[in-house]
């Protein structure tokens, strides 16, 4: 059996030679070696990027960082390991190098980032690299490479296998369910931390010590899973996520700055400095993309989110409102550049309808990507007979939860006008039903 309490990270988590605190009053033990890391340019370049990007133009306390998360992530990892290393069957698996690589790649995991690189991801733009090549980039960087080598005897590629949830072994595998999964480092740290931050509740009511000491492994040995007493636990780590989808990431507000957002990048991805753009930073990427848009129609949806004015977009249709499942199913899921297109017919039947001028772009369609976000399927374990069964199974909330109400509900089908076109919309004599302008709009910009 593998004595991984020897793995130096773990021993300072009672001895720690070093400490940084990060809200709300956590310390992070950290040794020489995970200093070295976070002390690289690759890895302070985070401090100047935010966690929640356009959250803050909603929730303006929602600034902290991504390495502020990293390192939150960071410390969940330390409690997780401590809580499985006593365990035969997760140290006959888990060898010491899978243990450090997962340590590693928790500090690591958001290094590929640049701000509001998720927004640009659910365009799936040819040419644009998704922020886990970005992550391999900086790790070939030579100072972070030669510190990976030099201190733990890891390869860059080493730590992307569980960044990019390729496991070579079955230590991987469970590493990868620690990193990314129903329960994991991540969403452990980010639920609480961004509802500190964003100054809501939501985030913060349920319980990690009590979810940690629970944690195990499935029967067969290939994923984490939790036991009987962590169930209460779990279900409420469900429930705070559902609520934060719905309140804070997907707020209709936050959702409008998010479509404008993504319309004018968009529109400009033909001309911004792809390189410029992936190494910004939260003050700079407003000016790598006002360059890019120039005095195009885009630089107008730019300077309402980036400029000394806030001026976002308001709601004049959601699905949730009509109750029209047909429509939302013809507009979710779709890709980006088909709601392009609808936004456009919509343009068209909107003024056709109401007599009203709508200008280019005063229009856009925001709808839940491709990828779905529900991700409950985590075992729960018999303490008394070893059997495992899927917490959907065992809890009426999670199953309730992990159907349509997830993806479906929270994740609605929006559009948003710019606030004059709403204002001159509700002045119009003419009679004209949204939900029949929407259908016409759907059937006439063809399939994606």
């Amino acid at each position: 059996m593998n004595d991984l309490s020897q793995i130096p990270e773990l021993r300072a988590l009672d001895n720690p030679p070093h400490l940084v605190r990060i809200p709300d009053q956590l310390d992070v033990p950290l040794t020489p070696r995970a200093m070295r890391i976070i002390d690289t340019a690759e890895f302070r370049r985070l401090a100047d990027i935010s966690q929640l990007g356009l959250v803050a133009l909603v929730y303006p306390g929602a600034t902290h960082s991504r390495m502020e998360h990293s390192l939150g992530a960071y410390r969940m990892a330390l409690l997780f390991l401590r809580k499985l290393a006593g365990q035969e069957d997760f140290s006959a698996i888990c060898d010491r190098r899978t243990a450090e690589v997962f340590l590693v790649a928790t500090l690591l995991h958001d290094i590929g980032h640049w701000p509001f690189c998720h927004p640009v991801e659910d365009l799936a733009l040819e040419n644009f690299p998704t922020h886990e090549q970005q992550a391999s980039e900086w790790m070939q960087r030579p100072g972070l490479k030669k510190l990976l080598r030099n201190d733990w005897g890891l390869e860059p590629d080493d730590v992307m296998r569980l960044l990019v949830k390729r496991p070579a072994s079955a230590a991987e595998q469970i590493a990868c369910s620690m990193l990314s999964g129903p329960v994991d480092v991540d969403k452990m740290d980010y639920l609480s931390r961004d509802s500190l931050h964003a100054g809501v509740p939501y985030g913060r009511n349920f319980d990690p010590l009590r979810l940690i000491g629970s944690l195990c492994l499935d029967r067969a040995g290939q994923r984490l899973a939790i036991s009987g007493k962590g169930k209460t636990a779990a279900e409420m780590m469900v429930f705070s996520r559902y609520v934060m989808f719905s309140e804070v990431y997907w707020h209709h507000a936050v959702r409008s700055a998010t479509a404008m957002f993504q319309r004018a990048v968009f529109g400009i991805r033909d001309k911004v400095d792809l390189a410029a753009l992936t190494r910004s930073n939260n003050g700079s990427i407003a000016s790598v993309l006002a360059d890019a848009a120039g005095t195009g129609d885009e630089s107008l949806l730019l300077e309402n989110l980036f400029g000394n004015r806030r001026v976002l977009y308001k709601r004049l249709w959601q699905s949730g409102q009509s109750g029209d499942e047909e429509l939302f199913r013809k507009i979710a899921h779709r890709p980006y550049a088909w709601l392009d297109r609808f936004s456009n017919c919509l343009t068209r039947e909107l003024s056709g309808a109401t007599g009203v001028d709508v200008g280019p772009h005063q229009v856009l369609t925001d709808a839940p990507p491709a990828g779905l976000e529900v991700q409950f399927r985590v075992n729960v374990v018999d303490a008394r007979s070893g059997q495992s069964r899927p917490l959907g199974e065992v809890s009426p909330v999670v199953h309730a939860l992990a159907t349509r109400q997830f993806d479906d509900f929270v994740k609605q089908v929006r559009v948003f006008v710019h606030p004059d076109v709403k204002r001159r919309l509700s002045e119009s004599p003419s009679r004209w039903s949204m939900e029949e302008l929407m259908h016409k709009a759907a059937a006439g910009c063809g399939t994606a």
